[in-house]
C-alpha cells in the first residue's frame, strides 16, 4: 500500500480518532485503578463511549484507503498496484514491525475494553445508578438491606450460557424501554429472574436442608396511645423438621421434594393449582375450589424455590408503614418516650407527597409542630432522632416517581401483610382423594405465650 493512501482525509480522521481514543482510554483506566473516578457514569464513558470511538477510528482508516484507491481508479492513467512487501529493505521492516505492534496494542485495548464493559455493566453501580430512575427503589432497598455486599447479577443471572444470554437479551429490551421512557411504573416484582437462578444463588450461602431445629422470633408492635404501648409476641418457628415437628418451613426447599404450582397473576398471589412429588415419585395434585382447566391453562407453571417465600429479601421494601415504624421503635431509632410518636410517625410517613424532598420537609415540620403544639418540655435530641428516622423510612420505602409505596411489593415470608403462606395453605386446595393443603398454624410455628402489652 502506498503511503499516499493514508493521506485521504477519512483515513487521517481515523488515525486521529483512534490515537486520541487510545490515549484517553489508557489514561482513564489508570485513573480508575487509582481511585480518581468515583462518578457512577465514569464506566459508561471509559468502557463504552471511548472504545466505541476507538473502533470507529480503526474502521475509518481502511475506508479512507478504499476511497483513495477508488479515486485512483477513476483516472484512466492511474495504475493501482498490489503492495510489495520486501523485508530486505529496512524501511519495510520498520513499517511492518510498527504495524504489528500497533495491531497488538489495538487488540489489547479492545480486549480490555470488552472485559471492562462487561464487568462494569454487571456492577450494582450500573444497575442502580446509571439506570437511576427505574432502578432507584430497588437500588436503595438493596443498599440498605442485608445483602448489600452481593452484586445484583449474583441473583438475577443464573449459571451457564443460557442464563447469560437470557440476561443480556432482557438487558437490551430494558435499554430500549429506558431510552423510550416506556418502562413500567413500578417495576414488576420478580422481574427478569431466570428459572432456577434464585435457588442456585441462595444455596451458595444458605443450605435449607441442613438441620437447624427451631428458632425463636420475637415480634414487637406498638399502639397509637400516648405511651406507645408495646405488645410482645414470642413465636417458636419450625424451620426444619424435628422429632417433635414432622412438618417445617424448609420442607418446601427439600431437594427430595418437588413442588410445582400455577399462578394466574404477575405478583404470584393467586395460585389455583399445586403439584407435590415426594421422594418416592408419588405425585399429588391440589386444586383450589374455583380452579378450572381454563384458569390453570392460562396461568404460568413454576417450580417452587427459595424466592417464592423469600421474595423481598434482595431489596426489601416494607409492606406497611405500621410495620416499618414499629421496627424503628423496636431497634431504638425512635424513642418510646415521645408521646404518641408511633401514631404521628405512621400518619406522616403514610401521607402523599410530590417528592422525597417535600416529604422530608413535611415530616420535620409535622412532627416538630405536633410536639410544639402540646406545650411542655420535649426531649429535643429524641425528637431530632425521630424526625431523621421517619425521613429515612420514607426515603427507603416510598418513591413517588416510580409509583412505589407501602404495599407495592408484597412480602410472602409469612401471612400478616400479604396472602403469603395462605396462597396455598388455606384448607381449600383439595386433591382427588379429599386431602387438602392444611392451614394449621402449627405446621410452621407455635406461639409460646399470649401476647403481652407493656405501657
Amino acid at each position: 500500500m502506498k503511503r499516499e493512501a493514508l493521506s485521504h482525509p477519512v483515513a487521517i480522521a481515523g488515525v486521529v480518532v483512534t490515537t486520541t481514543s487510545a490515549v484517553l482510554f489508557i489514561t482513564l483506566v489508570i485513573a480508575g485503578l487509582t481511585g480518581l473516578l468515583g462518578n457512577p457514569y465514569a464506566g459508561l464513558v471509559v468502557f463504552v463511549a471511548i472504545p466505541a470511538f476507538f473502533v470507529i477510528g480503526l474502521l475509518l482508516i481502511p475506508v479512507g484507503v478504499w476511497l483513495w484507491r477508488r479515486k485512483q481508479r477513476l483516472h484512466p492513467d492511474a495504475v493501482v498496484e498490489w503492495p510489495v512487501v520486501d523485508f530486505r529493505r529496512p524501511r519495510v521492516r520498520r513499517t511492518v514491525l510498527l504495524v504489528t505492534a500497533l495491531t497488538a496494542v489495538n487488540f489489547m485495548i479492545i480486549l480490555l475494553a470488552g472485559y471492562g464493559s462487561l464487568h462494569w455493566m454487571e456492577s450494582p453501580t450500573f444497575c442502580g445508578q446509571v439506570c437511576h430512575t427505574p432502578m432507584h427503589p430497588q437500588f436503595t432497598a438493596w443498599h440498605d438491606g442485608v445483602h448489600a455486599r452481593i452484586a445484583c447479577v449474583a441473583c438475577h443471572i443464573g449459571e451457564g450460557p443460557a442464563a447469560f444470554v437470557h440476561a443480556k437479551l432482557a438487558g437490551v429490551r430494558q435499554l430500549v424501554q429506558v431510552a423510550g421512557d416506556s418502562y413500567p411504573r413500578p417495576i414488576p416484582p420478580n422481574a427478569e429472574m431466570p428459572p432456577g437462578a434464585r435457588a442456585q444463588t441462595c444455596r451458595e450461602c444458605h443450605q435449607p436442608e441442613h438441620a437447624v431445629g427451631d428458632r425463636i422470633r420475637v415480634i414487637r408492635e406498638y399502639a397509637d396511645d400516648e405511651a406507645n404501648a408495646e405488645t410482645i409476641t414470642v413465636m417458636q418457628m419450625h424451620v426444619n423438621a424435628t422429632p417433635s415437628s414432622a412438618h417445617a418451613i424448609h420442607w418446601h426447599a427439600d431437594s427430595d421434594v418437588r413442588v410445582e404450582y400455577v399462578s394466574t397473576d404477575e405478583d404470584r398471589q393467586t395460585i389455583p393449582y399445586v403439584k407435590v412429588t415426594d421422594a418416592k415419585g408419588n405425585a399429588t395434585e391440589y386444586l383450589a375450589a374455583d380452579a378450572t382447566d381454563q384458569t390453570i391453562g392460562a396461568g404460568r407453571r413454576r417450580v417452587m424455590d427459595c424466592g417464592d417465600c423469600h421474595n423481598a429479601v434482595g431489596h426489601p421494601i416494607a409492606p406497611t408503614a405500621e410495620e416499618a415504624v414499629d421496627q424503628a421503635i423496636a431497634v431504638g431509632h425512635v424513642s418510646r418516650g415521645l408521646p404518641y410518636v408511633r401514631r404521628e410517625g405512621v400518619r406522616l410517613v403514610k401521607a402523599t407527597y410530590p417528592s422525597e424532598g417535600d416529604a422530608a420537609r413535611a415530616i420535620d415540620q409535622g412532627l416538630t409542630g405536633f410536639y410544639k403544639s402540646r406545650g411542655g418540655s420535649t426531649d429535643q435530641e429524641a425528637l431530632k432522632r425521630a424526625v431523621s428516622a421517619f425521613q429515612d423510612l420514607y426515603r427507603s420505602n416510598v418513591f413517588p416517581t416510580m409509583k412505589v409505596t407501602w404495599g407495592s411489593y408484597p412480602d410472602n415470608k409469612g401471612h400478616i401483610t400479604s396472602n403469603g403462606c395462605f396462597r396455598c395453605h388455606d384448607d381449600s386446595h383439595k386433591a382427588k382423594d379429599g386431602k387438602t393443603i392444611s392451614a394449621d398454624c402449627e405446621y410452621c410455628h407455635r406461639q409460646l405465650e399470649t401476647p403481652s402489652s407493656q405501657s
